[in-house]
């Protein structure tokens, strides 16, 4: 058996090394034009180069929850794309997503800038009951994130392609659903998938259906966000503020307007970082799984997108 790993941006020794300790009658090296035929490729962005000279590929491991990076590219039909269930990720989610509400609904970020001015004041504490929260997209991440905000009892939406039942939350299902989910919020949490058909779903119609005065969180990607429309909605007030994770060009050019925008806070796509540990635990459990020729969890429908 023989495993490719290859990760833009990544020091690849480590991810080789566990691999081989994980499954030591495994040949693993890191790729490089011209490798050697390989059973299985771990990946993260691959060039399509990888894609063309591996054409027997059984399984293609993306490490990260999104897969858009990967479905532009061509790959053997046979070849199954498998994500990542969570590997450690979703409660660092829930934990990035919590704070940016909790943030907002307190008012933290008033306080920040008022103690900054050297001014000592205090505000009227707001309802949590007057911020519902819709969460988008209710797979693992989403799911856990919506169980988290449960927890603070701030009232939850969730909206998904297809019918989903939560503990605690008003699910809606469907393209037919959506305006009346997008009315029940006042905070919009996007963690969709990025597909052609969600690419640029947060725009001036979707958001301006948000009840008055709605706080953005987008900490699945940038391509979902029609920025100038976040931006003229800013001005108007029909938003108040966004928590931004992801960009559509990270990072975005010094005179992009997002960077000192007063209701604008940005993070350098951090809300939930690969464990390697557990990423490398749950691939090698996957192959083994494959290898006895047992189903897995997290095989991408590439038509769909995820």
């Amino acid at each position: 058996m023989r495993i490719l790993f290859h990760a833009i941006g990544t020091k690849p020794g480590p991810w080789v090394d566990g691999l081989r300790a994980a499954l030591p009658d495994a040949d693993v090296d890191a790729w490089a034009p011209g490798a050697a035929p390989a059973d299985y490729a771990v990946v993260w962005a691959p060039p399509q180069q990888l894609l063309d000279e591996q054409p027997r590929l059984q399984a293609i491991f993306n490490i990260g929850a999104g897969v858009d990076a990967l479905l532009p590219l061509r790959m053997p039909a046979q070849t199954l794309l498998v994500r990542l269930d969570d590997a450690g990720m979703s409660v660092q989610m829930a934990e990035y997503v919590c704070q940016a509400v909790i943030r907002h609904v307190r008012e933290l970020d008033v306080y920040e800038r008022a103690t900054r001015e050297g001014q000592w004041s205090f505000r009227k504490p707001l309802a949590r009951e007057d911020f519902p929260v819709g969460v988008m997209g209710l797979g693992v991440l989403g799911t856990r994130v919506a169980q988290a905000l449960r927890q603070f009892e701030f009232p939850v939406r969730g909206w998904s392609r297809s019918p989903k039942q939560l503990d605690g939350v008003r699910c809606f299902a469907g393209d037919g659903e959506l305006d009346a989910f997008l009315a029940a919020c006042r905070v919009l949490v996007c963690l969709l998938p990025l597909t052609p058909q969600t690419d640029g779903i947060l725009n001036r119609r979707t958001l301006g259906r948000l009840q008055r005065g709605g706080y953005l969180v987008n900490v699945a990607r940038g391509g979902h966000l029609v920025e100038d429309d976040l931006l003229a909605l800013l001005d108007e007030g029909q938003l108040a503020g966004a928590t931004l994770d992801v960009l559509r060009q990270e990072p975005p050019p010094p005179e992009h307007p997002f960077w000192r925008h007063p209701k604008i806070t940005l993070t350098p796509h951090t809300s939930a970082r690969t464990d390697r540990d557990a990423s490398i635990a749950q691939i090698a459990g996957k192959i083994r799984a494959l290898r006895r020729g047992e189903p897995v969890a997290g095989v991408v429908d590439r038509a769909r997108g995820y």
